[in-house]
């Protein structure tokens, strides 16, 4: 029995086990932040931004550390929280519990397809002539089997597809660094770090050309959130939580910043194409072919990392919402394993749809652009959504503020600070066409929501559910007292 459920809930049901550990719950959340949009996606956003990208990848990171930061003094408020659709839903109400869960849930499934085309993509690459399908169909397999085990499989996988993550990019850095002192030469001229400003400055393309990066960018990023739903399921959270979150700007630094100014550093940005790994191009160029071989399968690894995430997170978000009468009931059942497997099977069945993606379009390049855009929307509202409640938090339960170990820096002006920010990153969506497409398709899914939510959000048995939610929040009566009071004062 964990330090979340009472003893009466314990003996009458299954229920999500601790079973991540301290460095599971590190290499997640490093794993969160290399995102695929890193190694697939970063040159479309060099070619578009020269080395001003350096600055785009370093303000998004700050942004969101600070989204991060409320997070965890939220779900630290109340050890209840499974993840931030509850304390949306606690804090704002139980609309914003259920178009958060379920955007959450869609990000992760569009974010799954993303990667399964991503994989297809390098598959071809290592293996010419096999069908886009296979690979495919094979990764969603393999993820699905190693999910229905249990967490601890989760996060073991997770451990060590974040490790190789690390381990290519620390070779790329190191690599680098040896031809930039060495002066380097090849075609592409002398390795040195003078070709970050010799080819038209930090911002050849001007300042349109330094919003365009954000778009590709932003994307790079999803899944930084990713530690906040492994809330429930994580060991000490009160200690691993806060050093998860608070190494986001190290790695930040060193993964994203430190490898892009190498890349640019060792090749001119003139030369990065989009759709093409500046990672494999700076191997091969260095004449380690086996090397660039081995970059192909760090992608692959970082692709099936990223879907291996949104398989265990939207299966979680499904399960919670279900708990709370969100989604079917049959989806808030756990097998013996604690592991909720009709919320797998229903993510690994909406994967299946990226197959029919790879034979659509001019090419998987498009197809996945596309795709990344609408996921890096939902994102953003789902990060605004956790801004949203840490706002409402600070008026609502003000005595949990004061007494939280874990508080944002920055408070209410740093809030909004970070509102304009999620702004200007959906105004940088509208000046490119591709990524306008998709900005607009957008808003179907919230339209899909709100007619869903209209039919059954304001029904009795929903309003029992949320009543029981609320109930179950509570951990003892002096806290209970204080919400009850924090909420008759708001």
């Amino acid at each position: 029995m964990t330090s979340i459920q009472s003893s009466t809930q314990a003996q009458s049901e299954p229920h999500l086990e601790r079973q991540l550990s301290n460095r599971h719950i590190q290499l997640i959340a490093i794993g969160g932040a290399i995102g695929t949009g890193l190694f697939m996606g970063s040159g479309k956003t060099i070619s578009a931004a020269g080395p001003s990208v350096i600055f785009v990848y370093m303000i998004i990171g700050f942004m969101l550390f600070f989204v991060m930061r409320a997070m965890g003094e939220l779900l630290l408020s109340n050890l209840k929280y499974k993840s931030f659709s509850d304390f949306a839903a606690d804090l704002l109400g139980p609309w914003a519990g259920f178009f958060t869960g379920w955007t959450y849930w869609f990000c992760w499934v569009i974010t799954g397809i993303a990667d399964v085309i991503a994989i297809a993509a390098y598959s071809e690459v290592l293996w010419p002539g096999i069908p886009l399908w296979v690979p495919g169909l094979v990764t969603i397999g393999i993820l699905l089997v190693l999910n229905l085990t249990t967490v601890k499989a989760f996060g073991e996988t997770e451990f060590w597809f974040a490790l190789i993550k690390i381990i290519a990019i620390a070779a790329l850095i190191f690599v680098g660094l040896f031809m930039i002192l060495s002066r380097f030469q090849s075609d592409s001229g002398t390795a040195s770090f003078t070709n970050l400003w010799s080819h038209g400055g930090f911002f050849p393309n001007e300042f349109m050309g330094f919003v365009a990066g954000f778009q590709i960018a932003v994307f790079a990023f999803v899944g930084i959130e990713l530690v906040g739903t492994t809330a429930a399921e994580a060991k000490d959270p009160e200690k691993n939580l806060p050093k998860a979150i608070n190494s986001i700007p190290v790695r930040i630094l060193l993964f994203y910043v430190g490898a892009l100014i190498i890349l640019m550093s060792v090749i001119p940005w003139t030369q990065f194409e989009a759709g093409k790994s500046p990672f494999i191009a700076m191997f091969s160029l260095a004449g380690l072919g086996a090397a660039a071989t081995i970059i192909n399968l760090v992608v692959l690894s970082s692709a099936m990392s990223s879907a291996n995430s949104g398989i265990y997170s939207t299966s979680r978000m499904v399960y919670g919402l279900a708990q709370e009468g969100d989604a079917p009931s049959r989806f808030a059942k756990l097998s013996k394993r604690k592991v909720p497997n009709n919320a797998l099977f229903l993510s690994c069945i909406l994967l299946l749809s990226s197959l029919v993606l790879l034979y659509v379009g001019e090419d998987v390049s498009k197809a996945f652009e596309m795709v990344t855009t609408v996921s890096a929307v939902c994102f953003v509202f789902v990060w605004s959504i956790i801004l949203a409640s840490y706002l409402a938090f600070r008026r609502r339960r003000p005595e949990l503020h004061q007494s939280s170990k874990f508080k944002m820096p920055g408070g209410k002006p740093m809030v909004y600070t970070v509102f304009v920010f999620f702004a200007f990153v959906l105004w940088a969506l509208t000046t490119q066409r591709d990524t306008l497409i998709a900005l607009l398709v957008t808003p179907i899914w919230f339209i899909a929501l709100a007619i869903v939510w209209y039919l059954v959000g304001k029904t009795p048995s929903h309003r029992a559910r949320y009543a029981k939610f609320k109930e179950e929040l509570r951990t003892d009566k002096d806290e209970s007292d204080a919400y009850l009071d924090a909420d008759k004062s708001s």
